[in-house]
């Protein structure tokens, strides 16, 4: 007898259906699979045989063979022992096959018949939703990740003997509201403990307004990295739409948590400098999300930027400029979602006194060691600004400078401008204008323009570093409500360039 039953594979970010098919006939007792299954889907016909056995349920001494459509895709992962165990029970003429119309069903299986969570369920409900399904089986810890998805059936099983309840009696689970998962994320950091370093805060101000990529230099303990892990907390609330997407991209990863499972803060991703080019951007035979994904909507910090390998740093300038991560592999090209904004921090020198009289390096060391952050990359980061170290005086002030909360506020006043301008362009920040919209909205006063033609000359700018500077001008322009950019806000713009100033 042959049946078949819906189930779903997730390839990078797309999820491709998968139609698990089943037929049990006379002849000696063996079980198949066929399908192009990988190593821990063929795993599954030793899982599935025991899990049924210890589930109280008896199958006949014939012969088995499962069969995976489409064949010309390697199927991976645990997620098709439960969909198996179905197709097997049904073609074995326990389960109706009616039953089994339009339903999806994905879970793993312990020996004992258990039903186990699996990662990337957000995307298959949201993907069997489009395919019209009646309802979902999925396993019963995958719920509340489930429920994000509105007008989908769900049925959530704990055993092998719960997905035969529910297939031949279906019972819905009740849809989780969104309101229960939510809970007040209260910030850890704050800008106002970082004491002095205006200029810096100022430029940080700027990079979130208009989203752009911003660096920092400075010699050791000036306070680079208590500022970036601040930078999150001065950017607006992510939307619904923008948490559901971040919440999709968690859950291929494998990364979210079971009891509140929606994000509901922008990343901040801080991979260590001996991070692979693979982790960065996504390895594998099927590539997975990278630290450049995990961290879209939000912020992916560089620390010791130059400690990182070439090949790793270079694997930044497609994303950075396209806002997509493209993988090619032998079995497709994959492409993953990566608007981030770089923050990176560096110290001038191997010692990070440079140019202090306590910096022990030969002019030769600097050069080689700035010189390990490619001139193109560096033409892709729109601020640059040199922390200064914190005198004693400083420190001994008590007075504490603005809260991220009123910070914030001035961000999200520009970026209410910024939308407003650019709804019919389909974006959202000066930091993603391109081509001809950087000649359309950077309109600038004859005043700034002989300044930027100036600096164009003695900075030996390139043609993207003359747009980003424009962009920054942009952002810092819509800070002071001006239409046009004039002279003072070209300059400013022009002093985050000190990398090309050096």
């Amino acid at each position: 007898m042959f049946a078949s039953v819906l189930s779903a594979a997730i390839r990078g970010m797309e999820v491709c259906p998968i139609y698990v098919e089943a037929d049990v006939s006379d002849g000696l007792p063996s079980f198949t699979m066929v399908g192009f299954p990988s190593t821990q889907v063929r795993e599954a016909q030793d899982r599935v045989r025991t899990a049924i056995r210890n589930s109280e349920i008896t199958l006949p001494p014939k012969r088995i063979t499962v069969n995976l459509l489409p064949t010309d895709m390697k199927k991976e992962g645990a997620g098709f022992d439960l969909p198996v165990a179905a197709a097997i029970l049904s073609a074995s003429g326990m389960i109706p096959t009616d039953c089994l119309r339009k339903v999806m069903i994905v879970g793993e299986l312990s020996l004992n018949g258990a039903v186990n969570a699996v990662s990337g369920i957000l995307p298959r409900i949201i993907r069997a939703r489009e395919l019209g399904c009646r309802y979902c089986i999925i396993p019963h810890d995958n719920l509340k990740e489930a429920s994000l998805v509105e007008d989908m059936p769900l049925i959530g099983v704990k055993t092998l003997q719960d997905m035969l309840q529910g297939l031949s009696c279906p019972s819905y689970s009740e849809p989780m509201r969104i309101e229960e998962m939510e809970s007040i994320c209260n910030d850890a950091v704050d800008f106002e403990e970082i004491i002095g370093q205006e200029n810096v805060k100022r430029a940080a101000e700027i990079a979130v307004s208009g989203f752009h990529n911003f660096m920092m230099t400075g010699t050791p303990g000036s306070g680079k990295t208590m500022i970036a892990r601040r930078i999150p907390t001065i950017m607006p609330d992510l939307s619904f739409d923008e948490k559901l997407e971040l919440t999709k991209i968690y859950s291929v990863a494998g990364l979210l948590s079971r009891e509140q499972p929606l994000i509901q803060i922008r990343p901040f991703r801080s991979p260590h400098h001996t991070t692979t080019a693979s982790a960065l951007s996504g390895g594998g035979f099927v590539p997975r999300p990278g630290e450049i994904t995990l961290s879209h909507r939000g912020v992916l910090f560089l620390d010791e930027m130059p400690e990182f390998s070439r090949r790793s740093l270079e694997v930044l300038r497609q994303p950075l400029e396209d806002k997509n991560l493209h993988i090619a592999r032998v079995g497709g090209t994959y492409t993953f979602p990566a608007n981030f904004m770089l923050v990176a921090a560096m110290n001038p020198c191997p010692c990070g006194y440079y140019p202090n009289a306590k910096c022990q390096c030969s002019f030769h060391d600097i050069k080689r060691y700035q010189g390990k952050i490619s001139r193109p990359l560096l033409d892709r980061i729109d601020l640059c600004v040199e922390v200064p170290e914190v005198n004693y005086e400083e420190l001994l002030k008590k007075s504490k400078g603005e809260s991220s909360a009123q910070i914030r506020q001035r961000v999200e006043r520009v970026l209410q401008i910024q939308k407003e301008r650019y709804k019919s362009e389909g974006i959202c920040f000066n930091g993603e204008l391109h081509g001809s919209q950087v000649e359309k909205y950077c309109v600038f006063t004859k005043e700034a323009d002989t300044v930027i033609e100036d600096a164009f000359r003695k900075m030996n700018l390139s043609a993207r570093g003359y747009h980003r500077v424009l962009k920054v001008a942009r952002t810092i322009a819509d800070m002071e409500m001006s239409e046009q950019i004039e002279r003072k806000h070209m300059l400013e713009a022009l002093s985050y360039r000190s990398l090309d100033r050096n």
